[in-house]
């Protein structure tokens, strides 16, 4: 006869407990987060302040104006409804292993195996890329106030690794207020955006005209020769364009991530996914188009390669250029903080499934609830994947900065991908949570699927012409290693699936003393 876990004065069961109980697992975590703070983790990762001005540039040499005053809400509104459809996902299983766990729990173990994998690599390079990004406008913010820092890649290198280990110490020591921090950071977001748009208004003697903002084309990628007008710009730049808002609108997984830290999760946890979303795209549209306005010396933002930092240096007074990249290179911390958190919670659940190599160490928290050993090696993880940013590109943009991102946007979309397609092959079979999309998991699973198709074909393409392989001026500094990256880790998974893991990995592994199944439908038969 099962039986379930005995709730004790010092763990006491309630509803939460309990459903985790269902799901599987012991309450080993401690369950301390209100609502709001699991939305603001994904608020803080998602992080305007991060990724509007990180990853500008991409747009900005990818389409131009229009790439951003169009392409952003445009991609939003099918981002949003992948939010959806995860947060119908979250609240019918609301543990920490998140993505990986609905797939293995509506599939078979190999999907939760490749989901698994693919989410872990894409929630290290979001953080890598994140605080490689904050390194640079720290590197940039320090070069404006003082006269002796040069500012060089090496350098911006040196600030990365630090900030990774700041980012590693606050999640290992910072156990009682990081919850408090991440909503800290909701707060920094929503005022430093709003200073910042308030500071491009108010201060530039010119701005832009709305026909510049609206219908104004760049083509500075290298491919078609300029043009902005035939095939190749449509069908190949400007898609390219669109990874600032894809990369800038991600890790939004964070509240499946920390719903084993949340209270009420079943609820909070799916309202935090899609509102996370939701308002950090009208914020972001907001801000970008504020970047846009004040984009008045357009020579000197193509001269900058894109880089965001070249329209507050050319439109405003040193003064109020050094608080706007003080209030990003603050949020942008924010941010990274939240990256490792909700990276090492994803190492920590997947290793206590025993999928990954060494799980005993990986799998181990303190007497804090804290997975020290997880937070550790992720963000180890994170400054190995980032080492060929030391490297210089001959194409005179941050390639291997962008190509990070690449990765990051590929594992983990990719990711969402599998349990979305499973959730629609599941059909009636599946068992809502209370937030439920009811008759509509159909229309919107499809555009979710079909759109995270098409993004995985575009980020594996090279960023520049010098990338791609045959080409005159070809160098490997400037190839997209996201494919590399990315493809390399589901042959090594793949291989060693069929090698070894599938013999002996069986998905979730129940930690609670309890014999019985989990009370959700059984895997669906199909191919593998």
């Amino acid at each position: 006869m099962a039986t379930t876990p005995v709730p004790t004065a010092e763990h006491p069961m309630d509803d939460d407990a309990r459903r985790l109980a269902e799901l599987g697992y012991k309450q080993e975590l401690r369950r301390k987060w209100s609502g709001f703070s699991n939305f603001a983790i994904s608020f803080s990762i998602i992080s305007i302040l991060a990724g509007c001005f990180t990853t500008f540039g991409q747009a900005w040499n990818n389409g131009g104006p229009v790439a951003i005053s169009w392409g952003w809400p445009l991609i939003s509104l099918f981002i949003l409804i992948i939010g959806f459809c995860m947060a119908e996902l979250v609240s019918a299983y609301p543990t920490a292993g998140g993505i990986y766990w609905w797939a293995a729990t509506m599939g078979r173990p190999v999907h939760g195996w490749f989901t698994g994998w693919l989410n872990l690599i894409g929630l290290v390079a979001v953080t890598a890329s994140v605080d490689y990004g904050c390194a640079t406008f720290l590197n940039l913010t320090l070069s404006a106030l003082f006269d002796g820092w040069a500012g060089t890649l090496r350098q911006a290198f040196v600030l990365f690794v630090i900030i990774l280990v700041l980012h590693g110490l606050i999640n290992i020591f910072g156990h009682r207020i990081i919850d408090v921090l991440q909503n800290v950071s909701v707060w920094w977001h929503v005022a430093g955006a709003a200073v910042v748009v308030a500071i491009l208004v108010l201060v530039p003697d010119n701005h832009q005209s709305f026909q510049f903002v609206f219908t104004e084309r760049f083509n500075n990628s290298g491919f078609g020769d300029g043009d902005t007008g035939g095939l190749t710009f449509w069908f190949y730049v400007l898609p390219l364009g669109f990874l600032l808002t894809q990369y800038t609108i991600t890790g939004f997984d964070a509240c499946a991530h920390v719903s084993e830290e949340t209270r009420g999760a079943s609820q909070a946890a799916a309202r935090g996914l899609w509102q996370s979303i939701f308002y950090s795209a009208v914020g972001g549209w907001i801000l970008l188009l504020a970047f846009l306005f004040a984009a008045t010396d357009v020579e000197a933002v193509n001269a900058a390669g894109g880089f965001s930092g070249a329209i507050f240096e050319s439109a405003l007074t040193p003064v109020f250029f050094k608080i706007v990249i003080i209030i990003s290179t603050i949020g942008q911390f924010f941010c990274g903080m939240s990256c490792v958190t909700s990276m090492s919670r994803m190492a920590y659940a997947f290793s206590r499934d025993r999928a990954v190599p060494g799980w005993r160490l990986w799998s181990r928290v303190d007497r804090n609830g804290t997975p020290v050993n997880a937070i550790i090696g992720a963000t180890l993880a994170g400054l190995v994947l980032t080492l060929p940013a030391l490297y210089e590109s001959s194409a005179g943009i941050p390639i291997a900065f962008y190509a990070v991102v690449s990765v990051a946007v590929l594992g983990l979309y990719l990711s969402f991908l599998i349990p979305i397609a499973l959730r629609l092959r599941m059909g009636d079979r599946f068992v809502p949570g209370p937030w439920t999309l009811g008759r509509k998991y159909k229309l919107l699973g499809w555009i979710a699927v079909i759109e995270i198709a098409v993004i995985a074909v575009y980020f594996v393409l090279p960023i520049v012409p010098a990338g791609v392989p045959g080409n005159d001026g070809f160098t490997w500094s400037a190839v997209n290693y996201a494919p590399l990256a990315v493809g390399g880790v589901l042959l090594v998974v793949a291989v060693w699936w069929y090698v070894s893991a599938r013999k002996w990995f069986a998905g979730p592994v129940r930690t609670v003393d309890d014999t019985a199944p989990a009370p959700d439908p059984a895997p669906v038969d199909g191919p593998a």
